[in-house]
């Protein structure tokens, strides 16, 4: 007997081998494999009794180990991983291996089985949260009493309200009512830290039919939560982007909480979007999807304008909050990194006996090094971005590649002592917090501070707990997070990222800062929402602080129309890297003069040109961006052009393919 095996290689080709000599091969496991000079790890797709006729009998190898006591995965994940494939130009092997845990089978004690959960009674809920609820459950049994095939768009449902409405309730009614009918549920979360709390509220409500999948846990873990939910153990699912491809049986829902935020696009090969793959699978599986978001995205701002999807709104704060007051103050002429008005309102909260939450997204203590005289900058070795100061760890460090050194004492470039660091990061506001209140109890949580196993979830269940009196951090504490005495919440400097060279930077700022404000007063009025800025007078500025997402998005869609951005286009973005700079420009002239001509009328390209960081670990990177109106025609595009490109390619240059980029650096 032989079996077919695929590999985590970017080729689209499956490899024969004999079975093993203890017969456990079986479709759906893993088994290690000889594969030129070494053993590889490959997922057996496909059984045979005899050899391909286009394969000869010498070459066949035999499969040495097989990994898996049990099957992993099934024909449904094969299937969409061929379609992952074929969408967005990876190799079957490589997005089955982006699906599957790593780890060895043990057993580990799953979240809800540690703690013992037992399920809570669910809270009362609002008219405007029960005829949300309605909506869902009606269209839903409606269509599937009528054994439709294809979803229709009435099952698609995007839950739009301003924090603290209540939409997560409504979520969790929705999943209660489908595992209530035999179906299974899926709840993507953007972020591991609203993992933990999600986890945290499901675990709850569920107990023991709830189950995590998410990075943050050990290898084992998730191969161990990955099993009980491929046997039905567990009903409903927590976790971040790859939550989507979670072994559930019998699909009825998908839920997509904070849809805008750009952490659901893989930022690796495959390149995947797990909103569009939540898609997919609701399509395959007849499932339905709700997208919930105070912020949504431009595109499905678009859709629901359109109708295309059902609107579902919420316009009232629960639990006896109100919207925040929101101020926006000018950091021109001032100091320190703290506003006379920021300082005044943290005393004021902490009089009080209430919670403030810091926000600013930078890292670091500093984040460049420039000289006054001669203009110079310290800059990565490896990387065309300024280095950022650590002061703790006293390095200057790049937040792309690593690389590190210590900081410079006078201007490389002329010697001038004057030269210095500017900007400021966490590390510096937690500093002149601790000096301007000394007699407060600070917490910050970033990259630098995470990283430690359980130390996020446990400064979230202190500050949650009122342990904690200031809370100063990242984006990790812009989103969804829900905090019982929060009161003031103060972002330290809203600019970062207003006009970075991508058409989405408005959008990203906006939704941003309308998610940080949103985490102020959620369970009682007189709430206060502090914003620093150098441009008191921006658009993106201004309607944040009025709350005004309908006016934003009015405006924003308009420059979008006019430069044919999307929503009203697609994107596939070429980009190629290369140690040697000439070898990229080379390669992407070449790039560009295959695609020029197999463009249909109505799409156009953009570049060649330099990508906005231009170096990253010493690879420099080139692009150019496909845009048109239909992505089918788009894909067909690139598939001929690959078709091309493959024969005279430079093997010292890589080509990324990246399909809807939400990044555009």
């Amino acid at each position: 007997m032989y079996f077919d095996l695929i590999f985590d290689i970017p080729a689209e080709q499956s490899f024969t081998y004999e079975i093993d000599d203890k017969k456990q091969a079986a479709v759906g496991k893993r088994a290690m494999v000889p594969f030129g000079s070494r053993d590889v790890l490959g997922y057996i797709i496909g059984e045979r009794d005899a050899i391909p006729e286009t394969v000869k009998p010498e070459t066949i190898k035999k499969i040495r180990r097989v990994v898996d006591e049990e099957t992993l995965f099934c024909t449904k994940n094969i299937e969409l991983a061929k379609w992952m494939a074929d969408f967005y130009f990876c190799s079957t092997g490589q997005a089955l291996s982006a699906m599957i845990p790593s780890g060895r089978k043990i057993t580990v004690p799953s979240l809800a089985e540690e703690e013992q959960k037992s399920a809570l009674p669910p809270l009362s809920i609002s008219d405007e949260q029960s005829n949300a609820l309605r909506e869902i459950i009606s269209s839903y049994s409606q269509s599937s009493n009528q054994n439709q095939k294809n979803p229709n768009l009435s099952k698609m449902f995007y839950l739009y309200g301003i924090t603290g409405s209540g939409k997560t309730e409504v979520f969790i009614r929705a999943a209660q009512y489908m595992l209530d009918t035999g179906k299974s549920v899926i709840y993507l979360v953007p972020e591991i830290s609203l993992a933990y709390q999600t986890a945290d509220m499901i675990g709850s409500r569920f107990g023991q039919q709830a189950a995590t999948l998410h990075s943050g846990m050990t290898p084992s873990a998730r191969l161990s939560e990955w099993n009980r939910i491929r046997k039905g153990e567990a009903q409903i699912v927590v976790g971040p982007r790859s939550a989507v491809f979670a072994p559930v049986q019998n699909l009825g829902l998908i839920i997509i909480d904070e849809e805008h935020d750009g952490s659901y696009k893989s930022g690796n090969t495959p390149r995947f979007h797990a909103r569009q793959v939540a898609f997919r699978r609701c399509t395959q599986e007849n499932a339905c999807l709700v997208m919930g978001s105070a912020t949504p995205s431009a595109e499905s701002w678009k859709l629901m304008s359109e109708g295309n999807i059902k609107k579902l709104e919420l316009k009232k704060r629960l639990s006896g909050g109100s919207l925040p007051v929101i101020q926006a103050v000018s950091l021109a002429k001032i100091q320190n990194c703290l506003t006379n008005e920021l300082i005044d309102e943290i005393r004021l909260t902490s009089e009080m006996n209430k919670q403030t939450i810091l926000f600013l997204n930078r890292r670091g203590f500093a984040f460049f090094y420039k000289c006054p005289d001669c203009g110079w900058e310290q800059t990565c070795k490896r990387c065309s971005v300024s280095l950022t100061w650590h002061k703790k760890k006293n390095r200057s460090i790049c937040h792309y590649c690593g690389y590190s050194e210590p900081p410079p004492k006078a201007c490389g470039e002329c010697g001038c002592v004057g030269a210095g660091y500017r900007g400021f990061g966490t590390e510096m506001i937690e500093e002149e917090i601790n000096r301007t209140f000394p007699d407060l109890r600070i917490r910050r949580i970033d990259a630098d501070t995470a990283g430690k196993r359980g130390g996020l979830e446990d400064t979230l269940l202190q500050f949650k707990s009122g342990l904690i009196d200031i809370l100063l951090g990242t984006q990790m504490v812009a989103k969804g997070l829900n905090f019982p005495g929060v009161r003031l919440v103060g972002v330290v400097f809203a600019d970062t990222g207003l006009h970075l060279p991508d058409f989405r930077a408005a959008e990203r700022t906006f939704s941003l800062l309308v998610q940080v404000a949103g985490r102020a007063g959620r369970f009682f009025p007189d709430s206060k929402v502090i914003v620093q800025t150098l441009r008191l007078d921006d658009p993106v500025i201004t309607r944040s602080c009025s709350l005004d997402v309908a006016g934003f998005f009015d405006e924003e869609l308009k420059h979008r129309k006019a430069l044919n951005f999307p929503p009203f286009s697609r994107l596939i973005r070429f980009v190629i890297r290369s140690k040697d700079p000439k070898r990229a420009n080379d390669q992407i002239e070449r790039l560009a003069k295959i695609v020029k001509p197999l463009l249909s009328k109505n799409a156009d390209i953009l570049g060649p040109a330099e990508c906005p960081i231009g170096t990253i670990s010493g690879n420099h990177r080139r692009q150019i961006i496909l845009r048109g109106p239909s992505i089918n025609q788009l894909q067909k595009t690139v598939k001929e052009v690959l078709a091309l490109y493959d024969k005279g390619k430079d093997v010292k240059t890589y080509l990324e393919i990246d399909v809807d980029p939400v990044s555009m650096l």
